[in-house]
This record gives C-alpha cells, structure tokens and sequence, in this order.
C-alpha cells in the first residue's frame, strides 16, 4: 500500500480538513466574544498560536493511533484484519458534514446577518438614509420662551435628549444634531427645512420655564402638507423634565407607528444623559466646542470645554460622548507639540500626561458604548492614538461593513493609507445622509472620491457642499479637486472667495503651481511661507513635498517621527499631502514600524498628481 492510500486508510486527511473547519469556528468565536469583553489584542494571538500548534498533533495523533472497540490503540498494536478505520471514516464523513453546515451557517451570519449586540444596548441604524422613507423626522431645537440665565441650554438640552432618544429605534430615520440645529433661531417653513434635511416629518417645540414651574408644547408635523400627526401640551416641574421628555420621545414614535416593547424603552432610555443639570452642561460644553473649532484661542476654549465636560462626567459617568470630546484638548496639545508649535499656557507637563488622558477617556467611552458600532469606532481612535496599530484592520474592516451615523475621528487618515477609499465613499455618503448640514461630512466623502481615484465625483459632492453647508474645511476638499481636475481658473476664484488667512492662501497657490508643474512660481511661494512669523512644519512638510524639495521633506518627516506622537502626525500629513510618499520611509523609523504592524502598505496612493515630484 503507497502511503497516500495509507494516510487514507487511517483517516488522516478528514482529521485534518475536520481540525482546520473546528479550529476556524473557534477562531471566529473567540474573536467575538474577546472583542465584547475588551481583552487585549495578545489574548487572541495566543488562542490562534495554540490553534495552530494543534494542527500537527491532531494529524500526528491520527497517524499514530486508531480508534478501536477496547478505546484508543496505536496503530502498530492494531491487527489490520480487525481495524474498522473505514466505520470511523463514515462517521467522520457525517461529522465533517454537520461541522460544514455550521461553519457555512456561521459565515452568512457574519457576512449578511445583523451585527450582535452587547447585552442591554441598542443597535444604531443609519438615520436619514433614505429621503424617501415614511419614518423620516428631524427634531429641531425647541424654543426658549423664558430668559433664564440657563433656559436656551436647557431648551437645547431638552431637544438632544428626545432625539438621541429616538435615534435608538431601528424603524425611525434621524437626523443628526448638527443638522437639526442649523435651523435654530430661522423662521423657515416646515417643507423647506424637511425638504433640505431629506426627511418626511419634523418635531418642533418650545419650553418655559418659571421657577420650578415647566411649561412644555411639542408637535410632530407631516412635512407635505404641515398636518399636525400628534402634538400636547406639558405643565408640571422641573423635577419631572425627565419623565416628560421620555413621554414626548415615546409619543412621537408611537405617532410614527413604531410598536414600543420593553426593550426599545429600555434603548431609549439609555440613549441620553438623564440630568438635568447634566444636559445643561453638557449644551454649554458643546457651544465652547464649536468656538474652538471655528475661530482662534483654540486650546484656551477647550480647556474651559473640559471643565463643563468633566462636571457631565461627574453627574453622568456613563455617558461616552463626554469622555470623547473631553479627548480633543490634548489631541491638540500633542498634535501641535509634534510640529513645534507652542501654544500659550501649555507646559511640558501637560504634553507628558496628555497620551494617559486621551487613552483613559476612550477607553472609559469605549466601556460605556450605546452599541457595538459605537463601540468598534471608539476602538479604531484608541487604537490609533496609542500606538496599537496592529489592531485597526480588523476594526476598520468591521466600520466600513458596518452601519450607522458615526465616523471615528481618525479613520479618514487610516482608510486612505490602507488604499481601502473606494469602501469608505460608501460609508461617508451613508454619515452625509444623517447629517447634511454638517460642512464635514461633505469634506469627508468629497475627499474619500479623490482619494479612491474618482475626481470628478470628489468635485461634485464639493460644489454641493459648498452650496449646502459651506465652512469648516470644505474649501480645502473644492480646492483640490478643482485642480485635480485641471480646473485652475475656477481654483483662482475659490483661492480669492474661500480662504482668508495669509498662510492658507499661500498654501492654495503653492499646491495650484505645484501640480501645474510651475516650479518657479511653486518655490517662490515656498519661500514666502518659510517666512512667515509662525511657519507651520505641518504645511512646510507637505508643500517642500508638492515643489519636490525631497530633502527638506525628509528632515521635517525625521524631526516629527523623533515626537512620542509623531507616527500619528506623520499619518495625518499623509492624507493631507495627498501625493503619495511625503517622505523617504528610511528616515522616520517610528512611523516605519507602525505601518508594518498595521500592514499598510507604502508609498501610499498619489490622488493628486505633482509633476514637481520625483519619488
């Protein structure tokens, strides 16, 4: 007998393809159960080490011994007029069958099947994805009737409850906070605003407040023809707020025909923050969060962000979205210290400690997820800003197969890097959707087309932003693709009407010469941004790149990598360049490494073509 037909007769074949099946469930088990748990990432290597340590003793043992009537022999001491390996072999047959199904079961779960849920949290579906659904709302800011010092936060703080409230039925579309508030103080007709939102029914409302006396008037309007489908009136106290906002949140969604059990109840319930006093705060803490993103003085807002951010932290430890943008401070902190740049107040101390803040914040918020969804997001910046690299592909794999209103602060760098844009355009048109007035939620899908090689689509989503919801870095997004398209006539206008500050304009020109390919009028504008009284080694990083100055570039990309937070910042100049390698690899070790881990592959694509650059 030839030894294959040995390894036949002893079944070693069917052990081995039955191990593999058996030890990819596991794999798939494990991989769920340790990600719901939290455990750290060296838990499941070790669990897939042991599975494949196990793989040539399962063969080996099947080689060497053989099931008999009296139990386990080994082969030699078998005679071979009595073994009944063929018997064993049938029963293994039925057996690899049924493991089959199981394993086939398993993976058009994975696949196609709802993500799971953790126990007692709500699953968020994608709010406003559909114009044309007949569960569509938006909830717009209630109106302050009185003039209390904290009446307008506490109106506003009102509504955001009642909306996350309904953000946790499946059957409802939402639209994002931002959005909804964009009308606030606007006398605009209910059809407009429900046609520019996209959706099919609008909640509006108005509050007072007289000492502890709360008057409350809420109404779910029909956007086509302004019928009012529900609406009441609430007078009671301050101390009921709670009760009647859950009652107004219930309400609408039973109006919208959306039958309530215990468990949606429990969801919504669970969506907000419950306090009063906390709500109130937070509002506060979400204004000061919008002045520091839209003016300067940017850490000074922050940091009195913070202190209303950690008094929300105080009353309600639970709530995630705090925790999350408590973060940002000391993003920027070590952001800025990674270029060089000083911010005034900021000491050495707080950039030593900044990295524990961050990583305690997320992973605080990552314990107190609304769902798995939010959960994995969180996980993606986590992950990120610590260095534990090699644990994004798997949690951007799950984002991007994923649903939902929310984008992970940095995924944007990180998709781009992975070559994987072409995904993620259908991920930022589905965030888009929740949140059309939101400047960035245009700049994030127009720059995903770019980046997934689809210029005139990254052209298009800008001119509409642009239209809809200009500000934030939406002239940015237009800029580039307007001169990724060889449009530079119309990059001279947005140059003229979209950018104000002296450094941003000089930046504009040197990337519209640059993929000219004019290296005169590039470098001279180079030459005037070193100039400048507080040059950014960010920028100058990214233009020396644009003009080819590739040892310029490779002495900033060294001086940044040398910074405990320089692999993120590099990654960031990364997708902000746009123009594939910014940077030799050799010469930032750090950053090297990391990618390796994550199994990014280098030089990145090049979206924009710069004919200055020769590496």
């Amino acid at each position: 007998m030839s030894f294959f037909e040995e390894l036949k007769r002893r079944n070693v074949f069917k052990v081995g393809v039955a191990y593999v099946i058996i030890a990819w469930l596991l794999a798939q088990v494990a991989d769920l159960m340790l990600e719901n748990f939290g455990a750290p990432g060296w838990v499941m290597k070790t669990f897939l080490g042991f599975l494949i340590m196990g793989f040539p003793l399962a063969v080996f043992f099947a080689w060497a011994f053989e099931l008999t009537p009296e139990g386990v022999k080994r082969e030699s001491q078998v005679d071979r007029s009595q073994s009944i390996t063929q018997q064993t072999g049938q029963k293994l047959n039925h057996s690899l069958m049924v493991i089959m199904a199981i394993a086939l079961a398993w993976f058009a779960w994975d696949r196609f099947g709802a993500a799971p849920e953790v126990p007692g949290m709500a699953t968020a579906e994608p709010a406003g994805a559909a114009a044309t659904s007949a569960k569509s709302l938006a909830v717009l800011p209630f109106i302050a009737m009185s003039s209390g010092a904290n009446d307008e936060y506490f109106a506003d703080g009102l509504t955001e409850e009642i909306l996350n409230s309904l953000a946790q039925l499946p059957e409802l579309l939402i639209t994002a906070r931002t959005s909804s508030f964009h009308f606030k103080g606007q006398d605009i007709p209910v059809q407009k605003i429900a046609a520019t939102l996209g959706v099919q029914h609008i909640v509006e409302g108005s509050v007072r407040r007289s000492g502890e006396r709360l008057r409350v008037t809420a109404q779910l309007v029909r956007a086509a023809d302004g019928f009012h489908i529900w609406s009441e009136n609430y007078d009671s106290t301050s101390e009921d707020t709670i009760q009647v906002q859950e009652d107004i949140a219930e309400k609408i969604a039973e109006a919208m025909n959306v039958v309530m059990d215990d468990e949606k109840r429990e969801a919504m319930r669970r969506a907000g923050l419950r306090n009063v006093e906390a709500f109130i705060n937070y509002q506060k803490a979400v204004e000061l969060f919008g002045n520091a993103h839209s003016g300067d003085s940017q850490i000074e807002y922050l940091r009195r962000t913070n202190e209303f951010l950690e008094t929300v932290m105080e009353e309600v430890p639970t709530f995630a979205f705090a925790y999350i943008t408590h973060t940002d401070l000391y993003v920027h902190m070590l952001l800025d210290d990674a270029v060089g740049q000083v911010n005034e107040g900021v000491t050495a101390q707080d950039i030593e400690e900044a990295p524990a803040r961050i990583i305690a914040d997320l992973a605080t918020a990552a314990e107190n997820a609304r769902n798995l969804s939010q959960r994995n997001n969180i996980e993606i910046d986590l992950a990120f800003v610590n260095g534990d690299w090699q644990r994004l592909p798997g949690k951007v794999e799950r984002f991007l197969t994923d649903s939902g209103c929310e984008d992970p602060n940095w995924v944007s760098g990180i998709v781009a890097a992975y070559g994987l844009a072409d995904s993620y355009t259908k991920r930022t048109r589905e965030i888009r959707k929740c949140d059309p007035m939101w400047s960035h939620s245009w700049f994030s899908e127009s720059r995903a087309f770019l980046w997934a090689g689809n210029k005139k689509e990254a052209l298009r989503v800008a001119r509409e932003g642009t239209e809809l919801a200009p500000g934030g870095w939406l002239n940015i997004a237009l800029l580039r693709a307007l001169v990724a398209n060889g449009l530079f006539e119309e990059a001279d206008h947005a140059i003229t009407t979209q950018f104000r500050l002296q450094e941003d304009i000089l930046m504009a020109n040197v990337l519209k010469y640059s993929v000219m390919g004019d290296r005169d009028a590039a470098n001279s504008i180079a030459e005037e941004l070193k100039s400048l009284p507080t040059p950014s080694m960010f920028n100058e990083s990214i233009y020396s790149a644009w003009v080819g100055d590739r040892e310029h570039a490779n002495r900033r990309a060294a001086m940044i990598d040398a910074h405990p937070f320089g692999s993120q910042q590099l990654l960031l100049l990364v997708y902000w360049c746009a123009c594939g390698a910014p940077f030799d690899l050799e010469v930032t070790p750090n950053f090297a490494a990391r990618i390796k881990a994550a199994g990014m592959p280098w030089p990145p694509a090049s979206p924009i073509t710069f004919p200055l650059k020769d590496w």
